[in-house]
């Protein structure tokens, strides 16, 4: 398959994943601008569970001195960030491993990263292991350095008519996506499997994901506790729209 290729793949994420996130390219743009403020023009930042690598790149583009260290679990999304981000060069460091792994950062090595961002994917972590994963991100930090996380935090019964508005938000952003033609997660799936350079990893994918719980929905303020838990000394909302956040931690 060619980089080409790999790159309609990554465009074809981002176009399915804005399906289930109404103002993402808005959400991206709180974190890019909050890194910019924080850790300036050059530095090193870890991206969390970095899929194919749609933050990543964001970052690539944004920063022309910015050095990343995209992480993730699965085989078939890393691939498709390989060939996505291969003209990016030494900028870019793509990572196997499990971040409900305590040993999940002992590839890395060198200066401390002034940050660290996810976006999309902590929540597929039960609450104990997001809180142990916070622990190792404040461990890893520079002085100063902070981490942002962009996700929905689900309301909670505490928030009836805000968890309704949520709802019907996300159906009605849904509605429209499927309407004009968007692929949803599995059909994305599907289409990447009919790549037989992808194909490859549909057996190891699988069995890396197979028999792990369905975490519970927790909400920003279980999130922000977690957070000052793990030892960042400030956390924070930086951007909403109704359940949808960006969090920040600074260490």
């Amino acid at each position: 398959m060619t980089a080409v290729s790999f790159s309609s793949l990554l465009d074809s994420w981002d176009r399915q994943q804005a399906a289930y996130i109404a103002e993402r390219e808005a959400r991206f743009n709180a974190q890019l601008d909050v890194l910019a403020l924080a850790a300036g023009q050059d530095f090193h930042v870890v991206d969390l569970a970095c899929g194919p690598g749609s933050l990543s790149l964001r970052i690539l583009q944004r920063f022309p001195q910015a050095r990343v260290t995209a992480i993730d679990l699965d085989p078939l999304l890393l691939a498709v960030a390989r060939g996505a981000l291969a003209a990016y060069g030494d900028r870019i460091r793509i990572l196997q491993a499990d971040l409900a792994d305590p040993a999940c950062f002992s590839a890395l090595s060198g200066p401390a990263p002034q940050a660290a961002v996810s976006s999309t994917a902590l929540p597929w972590l039960m609450p104990e292991q997001q809180m142990a994963l916070y622990r190792n991100v404040a461990g890893l930090l520079a002085d100063g350095g902070v981490f942002l996380n962009a996700d929905h935090q689900r309301y909670d019964p505490r928030q009836p008519r805000l968890k309704a508005l949520a709802e019907r938000h996300d159906e009605q952003t849904q509605q429209r996506a499927w309407d004009s033609g968007v692929e949803d997660w599995d059909r994305w799936f599907a289409g990447a499997l009919q790549s037989p350079a992808l194909a490859a990893y549909q057996a190891e994918r699988e069995a890396l994901f197979a028999g792990r719980p369905v975490p519970p929905p927790t909400p920003v303020d279980f999130q922000l506790a977690a957070l000052r838990q793990a030892g960042f000394s400030e956390a924070g909302t930086v951007w909403q729209l109704l359940d949808d956040y960006v969090i920040a931690g600074w260490k």
